[in-house]
């Protein structure tokens, strides 16, 4: 079997090997999952970006026109393909590899179809953990793509350091009945296959719901595409390439420390937290700083907290 120290030196060589089997591990939740997650957080470079709307959005579409734009400019992609799981085998839908398929001899194309199984994080503690693992490789970006834009479809989302949300014409109720505030989740929305009746109507409902923002939240650009024909891409790389622009490698670190710290927090049932960081690293705000100078990681730190919270409790139950 292969170690948990050659496992991180591997992917710190790019091995494809090496790679598969730190994702295996942390999606079967292997003892040593919180320590390759630990070694490998500090390495995380690039960036990554979710892709997200209901069902028959044409995601799948648009992820492949991704891959070979960006494969284009010799950039290394990593796919996380997020399939809704099976509650009886665990199992998750390979349909994602099947219509990437084109790719999947690329060397420098890595693509995971994966479910939440039965991971302790669910489907975006998952779906976080594996992107740490394709990043910290060196692939950049990482692409999300998730199966809808349900609750956990938009935790999975917000992941990313930049959200599209995919919706079409047609779907009628369906993008009315989403939940208040669903618009706001994208950092731009796609108003994908453009060439078909129903555009023009599903831009004004699209604008008229952004209109309800707050005055001081940045409202998402609205685009429009066709995956399929590659109309109005360029578009879409143009606003990809401003938020990329806009946010610095300091802010990117900044929010996914936060990002990740809150929900490892969350996952291990850290009830006390607040008072639990207050102890061991004198406040959330230090314990920030701690991850962002590189000194330590939020999956040590939430190992920590919870040897803490232990003690407390053998403490409490000794007297």
């Amino acid at each position: 079997m292969i170690s948990t120290t050659d496992i991180i030196r591997g992917i710190g060589e790019g091995s494809t090997r090496a790679i598969a089997k730190a994702l295996s591990r942390v999606e079967n939740g292997s003892p040593d999952s919180t320590t390759i997650l630990d070694k490998l957080f500090s390495r995380q470079q690039g960036f990554s970006i979710g892709i997200t709307g209901p069902p028959g959005a044409g995601k799948s579409t648009l992820v492949n026109r991704m891959i070979t734009r960006y494969r284009s400019s010799d950039n290394t992609v990593g796919v996380i393909a997020v399939d809704p799981s099976s509650p009886f085998t665990g199992g998750a839908l390979l349909g994602d590899r099947i219509r990437m398929q084109s790719h999947a001899t690329d060397p420098k194309v890595f693509i995971r179809s994966m479910g939440s199984r039965g991971h302790l994080g669910g489907l975006s503690g998952a779906t976080r953990d594996a992107s740490v693992i394709l990043s910290a490789a060196g692939f950049s970006p990482v692409l999300i793509e998730t199966v809808g834009v349900g609750q956990a479809e938009v935790e999975v989302a917000e992941l990313a350091d930049i959200t599209l949300l995919v919706l079409v014409p047609g779907l009628g109720d369906d993008v009315q009945s989403m939940k208040a505030g669903i618009m706001e989740i994208g950092d731009i929305i796609v108003l994908n296959k453009a060439d078909r009746n129903g555009i023009d109507q599903l831009e004004s409902y699209v604008r008229a719901s952004l209109e309800f923002m707050p005055p001081h939240q940045r409202k998402p650009e609205v685009v429009r595409t066709s995956a399929v024909t590659g109309g109005g891409l360029e578009d879409l790389w143009n606003a990809i390439n401003g938020l990329v622009s806009e946010q610095t490698v300091k802010d990117r670190k900044s929010r996914s420390a936060v990002k990740t710290l809150d929900g490892i927090l969350k996952e291990n049932g850290i009830v006390f937290s607040k008072k639990l960081l207050e102890l061991e690293y004198n406040g959330r705000k230090a314990a920030e700083e701690l991850i962002l100078a590189g000194r330590l990681s939020p999956y040590a730190i939430g190992k920590q907290l919870l040897k803490r919270a232990e003690r407390i409790f053998e403490d409490h139950g000794s007297k």
